[in-house]
């Protein structure tokens, strides 16, 4: 075993987990930052989450779409299986341009799942295997540390790799969701021209979350394919 190969390989394991979190801590200390300033600016409409969300939908002829409240902070998010928008209470409430932002971000999500926008489509079919995978992987992770390590990291790739997957398609389709939002914004009026930058902002913001992650996905893969390349070695 050479012991300075090895060396080198602990330490380009260990800066790679912490090059990948700090990029997760960067990308969301941006977001909340961002979503603080703008929860406290009025949109100059006065329109809550609620009403941006209905007037988007109703103008792009989704009228059968629900928008309902649901519980906790910045767990907004399109359900396509059910057809339902749920907007979180200061979202669902708020008359602030993040409200405004994020509710015609989900938005964006059912304009694509009417138009049929590839990537949203890829993203629904490849989710019941990724789950699939990251069940069973769990399983055997479990039964793998009876195996030992090799078969542990092994098990842990490819539970990334499926991870890697789903994010490289999730990042088009979030993109295209701010895009379309700022969009329908203008468009309807709904936001002024002297929002825009802070509307930009928090968009730019929520979408660097899910840069950050597939970042961050990447480098966790690299450093277990170094892990289980130091453990054939040995």
């Amino acid at each position: 075993m050479n012991y300075m190969t090895l060396g080198y390989e602990n330490i380009a394991t260990i800066g790679l987990f912490i090059i990948g979190f700090i990029a997760v801590l960067y990308a969301q200390t941006k977001m909340n930052n961002s979503y603080r300033k703008n929860k406290q600016i009025k949109n100059i409409q006065g329109k809550t989450g609620v009403e941006v969300a209905r007037t988007i939908l109703d103008a792009n002829g989704l009228t059968s779409i629900y928008v309902v409240e649901t519980r906790g902070e910045l767990t907004d998010h399109y359900d396509p299986t059910r057809k339902v928008i749920k907007l979180s209470s200061a979202i669902f409430h708020g008359d602030s341009i993040a409200a405004a932002s994020i509710a015609a971000h989900e938005c964006g999500h059912a304009i694509q799942d009417k138009v049929g926008y590839t990537f949203m489509r890829i993203r629904s079919a490849i989710v019941p295997i990724v789950n699939s995978i990251t069940y069973i992987g769990y399983f055997v992770s479990i039964l793998s540390l009876f195996f030992g390590m090799i078969g542990y990291l092994k098990i842990g790739i490819l539970m990334l790799l499926a991870a890697l997957i789903f994010q490289l398609i999730t990042l088009p389709v979030e993109f295209d969701a701010s895009k379309r939002a700022e969009q329908e914004l203008y468009k309807l009026g709904l936001i002024e021209k002297k929002e825009q930058e802070d509307v930009h902002d928090m968009l730019k913001a929520a979408a660097l979350t899910y840069v950050a992650a597939f970042i961050s996905t990447i480098l966790n893969l690299l450093r277990l394919v170094l892990m289980l390349s130091g453990n054939k070695d040995d």
